[in-house]
């Protein structure tokens, strides 16, 4: 018998955004421990339509590649926002901050970190300088 899982993202996984009481508009399900990954992770996010960016995160050694899977709308990097539509692909290295805001269809992305993790800071008020939303 080989050694592999099989699951479904959505359907075989928790929503984290509701498990701990964050954002309404976000659903946030992670792969690493339903899959038994051993080294780095992944997730799957969903916004909801026009949800602007608010605050935004950093890593000390995880580098993160971030797929736009459906959607559209914007991704903040340190002091840079650019647009982003369905099928870019964004990475982004540990020390630069980075943040998500939806377009009029929603965003969704898949997450892929490559290190341990844990290693998070989450920054409070990104977006506020430069959103203009």
């Amino acid at each position: 018998m080989s050694d592999y899982t099989l699951l479904n993202l959505r359907d075989d996984t928790e929503d984290l955004a509701k498990r701990f009481d964050l954002d309404p508009d976000l659903e946030l399900r992670y792969g690493r421990k339903a899959l038994g990954i051993e080294g780095g992770n992944f997730s799957y996010q969903r916004r909801a339509p026009n949800v602007p960016g608010t605050s935004g995160h950093r890593h000390q050694t995880q580098e993160e590649v971030y797929i736009v899977i459906a959607g559209s709308g914007q991704v903040k990097l340190d002091d840079e926002v650019h647009d982003v539509r369905q099928w870019d692909v964004i990475r982004v290295p540990p020390a630069v901050a980075r943040g998500f805001a939806s377009g009029p269809d929603g965003l969704e992305l898949i997450a892929i970190g490559f290190g341990e993790g844990g290693d998070g800071e989450i920054i409070e008020g990104f977006w506020e300088p430069a959103s203009g939303r």
